[in-house]
Parts: C-alpha cells; sequence; structure tokens
C-alpha cells in the first residue's frame, strides 16, 4: 500500500514512474524518477515510483490535484519519440498495451474517471519505446533522449506552479 514518506499535503503534484525495468524500454519511467529525484524538484510535487502497482495507485492518483504520468508510450512513431499526453487522449494511448502494467492503469484512470475523482489535470509524458523486451537496459534511441524528457516534465511541473505577481501564466505545452 502507498504512503505518503514526504507527508505532502493532498491536492499536490504527483509524477509517478511507471514500468517495469527488466523489461527494456518499459523501465522509462522509473530512469526518468530517478533523474528527477536526483535533479531535485521543487514546491508541492511528490515522487511516486508505481512500477507495476496498477490498482494499488488509485489512492495516490485520487488524492492529487495534479498527475504526471512517466512511461514508455507506444503511439506508432520512431523510437525516442516524444509523447505528450493530456487526460482525454489517455484512453488511446492506453488502447495500446506494451506491458501488463498499462492494463491496470487503465483500469485505475478508468475507477478515478468513474468516482469523478480523476484530477482534471493529468497528463502522460514519454518515449516511443524502441525496444521491450527481457532486459535492463534502455535501448539508444530511448537511452539518448532521457534528458529531453526529463525537461518536459520539468516544464509541464514550471506550467502547473501557481503564477505570483503580473507575470502571464505559463503556457501548456
Amino acid at each position: 500500500m502507498w504512503t505518503n514518506p514526504n507527508n505532502t499535503p493532498a491536492g499536490g503534484t504527483v509524477v509517478i514512474g511507471l514500468g517495469n525495468p527488466l523489461v527494456g524500454d518499459d523501465g522509462l519511467g522509473l530512469a526518468a524518477l530517478e533523474q528527477l529525484r536526483a535533479r531535485g524538484i521543487d514546491g508541492d510535487v511528490e515522487l511516486v515510483d508505481g512500477g507495476t502497482w496498477g490498482l494499488s495507485l488509485l489512492p495516490v492518483i485520487e488524492s492529487a490535484a495534479r498527475v504526471l504520468l512517466l512511461d514508455a508510450i507506444d503511439a506508432g512513431g520512431p523510437p525516442g519519440t516524444l509523447h505528450i499526453l493530456r487526460r482525454d487522449d489517455l484512453p488511446r494511448y492506453l488502447a495500446t498495451r506494451i506491458s501488463p502494467h498499462e492494463v491496470d492503469l487503465q483500469d485505475v484512470l478508468a475507477l478515478a474517471e468513474l468516482r469523478g475523482t480523476l484530477p482534471h489535470e493529468t497528463v502522460a509524458i514519454g518515449l516511443q519505446p524502441g525496444r521491450v523486451e527481457t532486459g535492463c537496459e534502455l535501448s539508444e534511441a530511448v537511452r539518448t533522449r532521457l534528458d529531453d524528457l526529463v525537461a518536459a516534465v520539468e516544464h509541464q511541473l514550471a506550467a502547473w506552479r501557481p503564477v505570483t505577481g503580473t507575470a502571464s501564466p505559463p503556457v501548456h505545452a
């Protein structure tokens, strides 16, 4: 069961790394999460290793104001292509499964939607996988774009921060 180790207040932003690091590029979400931890994240952001938790992620998602999912995203592009999917695009992405954890994730998001608890600001950011097979290494195409994925995550988190002063609100990517 998930516990909130940093005691981040409910209603904050949750970044969930997904995937299985023993299945090549499917471990991308966890690799990106580790890079975010190493860089440090400011503000009301909880980093969660969602691995292949499936339905156990429901309370994590339901308690958040914003959810950012990090995962390998098979959208039919060349390996390493950056994909950013907004809440309304997620069902299309989940229709193409690259690993068993996506079945549970589809159920979690559908259940949260049915219960009216899926945050309006739910985004998935990932890369097109090149290799999803037994092995602990990311493919070259994905490994070389990992920094781009982390930069896209940081950009999304910055866009979600409250705007103070007279500056214009950030543009959503």
